[in-house]
């Protein structure tokens, strides 16, 4: 038997880096007074183009088509929106003995966001599973997302962190889902355009999330919140993630075995399942939390590099299974029709 070979490095997205870097830039040079309002402004803005480009390059049509397979995506949404929180109710267990409270409002809104696009496919594809299954799961995800990650965090988070409030409801719908919206009205129009200019606009995305990223972290730094986070709780963090991760994997897994369904429906099972968008869940952080965001978007960050890094490991190891098929990703019509997130390793 052919032995294993493992990757010769982990994963590392650049992306995080990026981010790791403007969170320093906060840390060192937050934004104050009126430069602080200047960049609230921007990173409002910011938000709203961010959604209304996730409106104008999801297929709506495209996603629903894939309706003929509703068992396997209606399993991955309950993944996503279903065990997923229970998973982040039950760690409130581990407050404050191990957890601080705003560390845990952070683990839970991580567990409400949808779930990511492009990594899933892309993670589908290494390992030779339903490529078409993957792309629509996300495209699911994503639309149904807009909705529930919002309600669910009236509902699970109420009044903590930032409050939820009729207040943050409107600006919910005003920068999140009026921006959506409009992207999938005028697709029509406008679709093709964004398709021929992804890349672009794929650097319009990443600089927007940035954006939301530092003005957090620099409202956060001027609040004084990073004071209450010890290294000891952000090491007790990573185990957590790692143990929500972990049951997320085995459970996606033997989980839909148990459901009947075969190796490569699994694997977008697990894939698809198993994940949470950075790209979705920033900015919408930065609406829901206002300035406790940045304490709010940590777990998500770390989680989203954990689960590179372990995707990409077990990925490598399904391609060798025996009776793997070779399956080959749909590149052109992954990327311009269901491309939600902002790039393979940053969605």
């Amino acid at each position: 038997m052919k032995r294993l070979r493992r990757p010769r490095r982990m994963p590392i997205d650049p992306y995080i880096l990026l981010l790791l870097a403007t969170v320093g830039l906060a840390a060192l040079l937050p934004a104050r007074g009126t430069s602080a309002e200047v960049a609230s402004g921007a990173s409002t803005a910011a938000i709203a183009l961010l959604f209304f480009l996730y409106g104008a390059r999801l297929s709506t049509r495209e996603a629903l088509d894939g309706l003929r397979h509703w068992r396997l995506h209606a399993t991955v949404l309950a993944c996503t929106f279903v065990v997923f929180p229970l998973l982040g109710l039950a760690a409130r267990a581990l407050v404050p003995v191990i957890l601080t409270h705003p560390l845990y409002q952070g683990l839970l809104f991580l567990t409400l966001v949808p779930s990511t696009v492009q990594s899933s496919i892309a993670f589908t594809s290494m390992a030779r599973g339903n490529v078409p299954a993957a792309i629509c799961a996300g495209s699911f995800s994503s639309l149904v997302g807009i909705l529930a990650t919002p309600l669910l965090a009236a509902s699970l988070l109420g009044g903590s962190g930032g409050g939820f409030s009729a207040d943050s409801l409107l600006r919910i719908v005003l920068q999140l889902l009026v921006p959506f919206l409009a992207g999938q009205l005028l697709r029509r129009w406008i679709g093709g355009f964004v398709t021929r200019h992804k890349k672009v606009l794929g650097l319009v995305d990443r600089g927007s999330i940035l954006l939301v990223v530092y003005t957090a972290f620099s409202q956060g730094m001027v609040q004084g919140v990073w004071h209450r986070v010890s290294p000891l709780r952000l090491g007790a963090l990573l185990v957590v993630e790692a143990v929500i991760l972990a049951v997320m994997l085995l459970l996606t897994w033997y989980g839909g075995k148990a459901l009947g369904f075969g190796r490569e429906d699994r694997i977008t099972l697990q894939f698809a399942g198993s994940k949470k968008s950075l790209a979705a869940g920033l900015p919408m952080a930065s609406v829901l939390f206002g300035a406790h965001a940045s304490l709010a978007v940590l777990p998500l960050m770390l989680f989203h590099q954990m689960q590179l890094m372990v995707g990409a490991v077990i990925a490598k190891r399904r391609s060798h299974d025996p009776g793997a098929i070779e399956v080959s990703a749909p590149e052109p019509a992954a990327g311009s029709r269901t491309g939600v997130g902002t790039g393979t390793r940053s969605d």
